[in-house]
């Protein structure tokens, strides 16, 4: 959440900006970058309706500067949650978005468009509720679930066939004797409800995993897991919300779902026609207080021209129908007394603002603390001791203060004291420092401050990083006050003598914990390079360096150049990473992981030919044989080297569909030929 008002304020502050141009690429570069977070990596640094505003801001800008027209703008595309993991499916159908309001007189423009188009012709909308989870296309031929495929980026999206099929409320074959075509499909969405959301949180709690932030982004983590088993336990649901094919006779959108409920499908029994703008109100009024009992999550109203004659009429612009239109409901709100801020310092030293309030419910829950995030954020609220302030749940999970209600006393004069940033490390005493470009304050004693020291440890012994499941953050606070570990590296030299007591009842326990940390000794390179904490160096990136430059030695030897070479890794990545290697105490941490045998280089795939050997490739644009991973794997499996950008040193590129035109422009700039996908089959076949 503190990324999430940090990206805020950055945005807050260049609203003042007197130049429209430099507005329009700073929001087209900030929403592709939201745009990745929410569809791939499932976890959004910022609110759907910040989102919105983001993006009706630039939508608006650029009606102003058509001279700034661009076809990769954010406002001309729909947003993407395609995985390599999965094998790409090309929608028969393209499955667009829905424009979205909070407002009631944009709901009323929708419902005035659509009369003056249809000319006066008596129409209905069909209303329903918006379910907050993952969109699904689902095929059938003669009654049997042939395919289930992700939205995607609207015209290609990953099968998940396996995955969906563990999902109860998705049949598998219709029973026989029914009216359903040979072949249809049927969209909606895949769901978490929020027993199996809850259940799931209380045990990644127990197993001190990271918990999901909504139900939403545990759902679509859940149906983009390798192993079906693992999906089944999980209990996904499913809603089924729009029906196409040419065999369909039902001519309403209302009539078809009605028929998709008599075969069997999950469609929601809350749908209504509306014969007027005051009917599509109630129903707003409705479920806006009703949604809180509901057993899933559901963030708005979806409202469609019933009459499917009706719906082509109107058509579709190039993002969204014109005949459908979301209305998304607010974010409850409640207000509540500020009691005292705290500070807490992180695993990066960056400190946090946690605002104290007297408990209030909310959204279904008791609130008592919310981030504050960072200093910008304080003095935009002008938040002072004891004042009411208001409370809203960010995505219905997360609190958040947005604003002050009232003044306490209502004499603005005699106000408690202005809510003030630290100045120094609440752990440590160290003074804090704030980096150009940043909103958050770090505390920079990062080998002495004990939450660094225990977080970066907590980081290295997670399951994504050495995976030493026999210990945890308490057991790790317990070996620290007890000084018998100062970072990661002392984990290795631990024995069962020091674990198991003077009286030796915990043999058992210990005995468990250095048979963990031994098996951590296998971890793969990748894993290791993720699990030193460097800045910026994620999961991705680290198993991209890994693939890259083979060994911490060669990484360690790399320049800035050879770094931002690298497929994914920016500038940003690439200092840090030199930062980390420039900075003798990180070296001799890492000396003494390799002195205790962890693994430092990764393992040598077998090579299948040496077709490629001394070319360099790069990988451009969509594929449809195998995924850019796989086609990465394959370059190195035959001696090439995959390189992330183009220069006088490219050998080729493997060029799919929709490769950028910068990249076009540059490779005939410098002469650098293009293959396809099947050339390049046939050089490696050959």
């Amino acid at each position: 959440m503190q990324l999430c008002f940090n990206s805020l304020n950055h945005t807050m502050n260049l609203f003042a900006t007197p130049n429209d141009t430099e507005r329009i690429l700073f929001l087209r570069k900030e929403l592709n970058r939201h745009n990745y977070n929410y569809y791939v990596l499932n976890a959004p640094e910022i609110s759907d309706r910040q989102f919105d505003d983001m993006m009706h801001e630039l939508q608006e800008l650029e009606e102003r500067h058509p001279e700034m027209s661009d076809p990769n703008s954010p406002t001309q595309r729909v947003g993407s949650d395609r995985s390599n993991d999965f094998e790409p499916v090309t929608h028969k159908r393209p499955m667009l978005s829905l424009g979205n309001t909070y407002s009631r007189g944009d709901v009323q423009a929708f419902y005035e468009r659509v009369a003056e188009s249809l000319g006066g012709e008596p129409f209905d909308i069909c209303c329903e509720l918006k379910f907050d989870g993952l969109s699904i296309s689902l095929l059938y031929e003669h009654g049997r679930l042939v395919r289930a495929a992700t939205r995607g980026d609207g015209v290609q999206g990953d099968d998940v066939t396996a995955n969906v099929r563990t999902i109860r409320t998705v049949p598998l074959v219709l029973p026989e004797g029914l009216d359903y075509p040979e072949e249809f499909e049927i969209r909606g969405e895949v769901l978490m409800p929020w027993k199996s959301f809850e259940r799931l949180n209380a045990e990644r709690e127990r197993r001190e995993e990271p918990l999901f932030a909504n139900p939403r982004n545990a759902a679509s983590g859940t149906l983009k897991s390798k192993k079906s088993a693992a999906v089944a336990q999980r209990r996904l649901d499913a809603y089924l919300y729009y029906l196409l094919g040419d065999g369909l006779t039902a001519q309403t959108h209302y009539e078809r779902m009605q028929q998709a409920a008599r075969w069997g499908f999950n469609v929601s029994p809350t749908a209504k026609l509306a014969h007027s703008l005051q009917d599509i109100y109630d129903y707003i009024d409705y479920w806006d207080e009703a949604r809180h009992s509901l057993p899933f999550a559901t963030d708005g109203i979806v409202l469609k021209v019933n009459d499917l004659r009706q719906q082509q009429r109107l058509g579709y612009t190039a993002k969204n129908p014109r005949w459908a239109i979301a209305y998304k409901f607010q974010a409850e709100q409640a207000v509540t007394r500020l009691l005292d801020v705290t500070f807490q310092v992180g695993r990066t030293g960056a400190v946090t603002p946690v605002a104290n309030m007297e408990p209030v419910l909310l959204a279904g829950t008791t609130v008592r603390r919310a981030s504050l995030h960072n200093e910008d954020i304080i003095r935009q609220l002008d938040l002072h001791i004891g004042d009411m302030v208001r409370v809203e749940k960010a995505g219905e999970i997360i609190p958040q203060i947005v604003g002050v209600a009232d003044v306490a006393p209502a004499n603005a004069a005699e106000r408690g004291a202005a809510v003030q940033f630290i100045k120094t490390c609440p752990e440590c005493g160290a003074t804090l420092v704030r980096y150009e470009g940043e909103a958050a304050h770090y505390c920079p004693n990062d080998t002495a401050c004990p939450p660094q020291i225990k977080g970066r440890i907590e980081h290295f012994i997670s399951r994504e990083a050495m995976n030493i499941d026999s210990v945890g953050p308490e057991t790790v606070d317990d070996y620290y006050e007890r000084g018998l570990i100062r970072d990661a590296a002392d984990l290795y030299r631990l024995t069962v003598e020091q674990l198991m007591g003077n009286d030796g009842t915990r043999r058992r326990s210990a005995e468990k914990v250095i048979a963990g940390i031994r098996r951590s000794l296998d971890v793969p390179f990748e894993r290791v390079l993720f699990a030193l904490g460097i800045r910026f160096v994620g999961k991705v990136v680290a198993k991209t360096l890994a693939r890259r430059f083979g060994s911490l030695d060669a990484l360690r030897a790399a320049s800035l150049d050879d770094l931002m070479q690298t497929e994914g890794v920016g500038q940003a990545i690439a200092e840090s990473v030199l930062r980390y290697f420039a900075d003798e105490r990180n070296l001799a941490f890492v000396a003494r992981l390799a002195e205790a045998g962890v693994r430092m280089e990764a393992e040598q795939a077998a090579l299948q030919s040496t077709a490629l050997a001394g070319m360099s490739i790069v990988i451009s644009g969509t594929f449809a044989r195998h995924s850019r991973e796989e086609y990465k794997a394959l370059i190195e499996a035959h001696g090439g080297k995959n390189v992330g950008s183009i220069s006088k040193k490219t050998t080729f590129i493997l060029a799919g569909e929709n490769m950028g035109p910068s990249k076009l422009e540059k490779a005939s700039k410098l002469g650098v030929p293009l293959k396809t996908e099947d050339e390049f089959l046939q050089m490696i076949e050959g």
